[in-house]
Parts: structure tokens; C-alpha cells; sequence
């Protein structure tokens, strides 16, 4: 191992810790109460979805599974009253945000013959339907999808590369990382706009 590899397996971890602390403080500056301390823990799932993906090219289930959870349980916590109906919204979100994903999976799969999308990035927009509302999640995709491109061209033209539409991208690592600013614009807008239930 060189030492500049050596660098790169301290600096890694380094910057994901201070992504991580930089995250959950803002969840909770940003939000009251549980309100914060659930962004801080969406905070913390998606930085680690977004490391992974970016150096393994994997979503890990485990994680997206402790996300909608998540946001199961945070649904389940807003209204308590409301019994499994808390439960029901952010489940019909989640389905209508990742069904168009997957039949685009699968239509790509189909006409090209490879993969275009992963399945892991389909689990990984229900999660951004459990977390927030259509509007929401439509545009947190949109945002996701331009950042990935942009990085992409900004790589290919520092490396004087040509583009390629064969190229393979780590949706998830901006996808993730854009659920959790997704939730925080939605929680800002409701703690100044809307006020808080309860």
C-alpha cells in the first residue's frame, strides 16, 4: 500500500464522520424534539447508503430496510391516534414513488438489454416516499438525477474523457444524500410555515 492510499483509507472515513456530525446537527437545530433526532438518524442512514454505493456500487438492504422503518415508525409517532392509518400514508407514497422507477427498470432492462437503474435505487426511492411528500420526493429525484449527470460530465471533462451513455453511475450516492434535503427543506418550511402538531 502507498502512502497515498494510506491517506485515502484515513481521509475517507474522516470526511464521512464529519458529514455524519455535520448532518445530525442540522436535523436537530432544524427540527423540535423527535422531529429532529428521526432526521438525525435519516441523516446518519443516508450518508452511509451514499458511502457505500459510491465505493462498492450496492445499496445495502439493511440500510434501506432501518430507513423505512424509520420512517414507519416516524409516521406512526406524528399521529399516534390514528392507529395503522398513520402506517398507510407513507407505505402508498413510497409505492407511488418507486412503481414508475421500477417499470423504468424494467422497460430499460428490456430495450437495451442491461441494466440501466438498480434495484436498489427503486428500494431506495420508496424510501424517499416514506419520508416525504410526492411534490417532495419528485423533486429530491429530479435533483438526484442532475447531480449525478453534472458530476459526471465535471469528471469526464477534468479527465478529458469522452462521454459515454454506457457509463456507470452510483445513483444512490446522490439519491440518498438528497432524501435527507428533501426532509429538511419539507421540516424548515413546516417549523417556520406551517408550525408542528401537538
Amino acid at each position: 500500500m502507498t502512502g497515498e492510499d494510506a491517506h485515502d483509507r484515513i481521509r475517507a472515513p474522516l470526511a464521512l464522520s464529519f458529514a455524519v456530525l455535520i448532518g445530525v446537527f442540522s436535523s436537530l437545530v432544524t427540527a423540535p424534539a423527535a422531529e429532529g433526532l428521526y432526521g438525525a438518524f435519516l441523516a446518519a442512514l443516508m450518508l452511509a447508503i451514499a458511502a457505500n454505493d459510491a465505493r462498492h456500487y450496492l445499496i445495502p438492504n439493511e440500510l434501506t430496510a432501518a430507513a423505512f422503518a424509520l420512517a414507519l415508525l416516524r409516521g406512526a409517532a406524528v399521529v399516534p391516534d390514528a392507529g395503522v392509518r398513520a402506517l398507510l400514508w407513507p407505505v402508498v407514497r413510497a409505492v407511488a414513488v418507486a412503481l414508475p422507477l421500477l417499470l423504468l427498470m424494467l422497460a430499460y432492462r428490456h430495450w437495451r438489454g442491461r441494466d440501466g437503474l438498480g434495484l436498489g435505487d427503486v428500494k431506495l426511492a420508496a424510501v424517499c416516499g416514506a419520508w416525504l411528500d410526492l411534490a417532495t420526493a419528485a423533486a429530491v429525484i429530479e435533483l438526484a438525477a442532475l447531480l449525478a449527470i453534472g458530476a459526471y460530465v465535471a469528471a469526464a471533462v477534468l479527465q478529458r474523457k469522452a462521454l459515454r451513455g454506457t457509463a456507470f453511475l452510483p445513483f444512490g450516492l446522490f439519491l440518498a444524500p438528497s432524501i435527507w434535503i428533501g426532509w429538511l427543506g419539507e421540516t424548515w418550511y413546516l417549523n417556520w410555515f406551517g408550525g408542528w402538531p401537538g
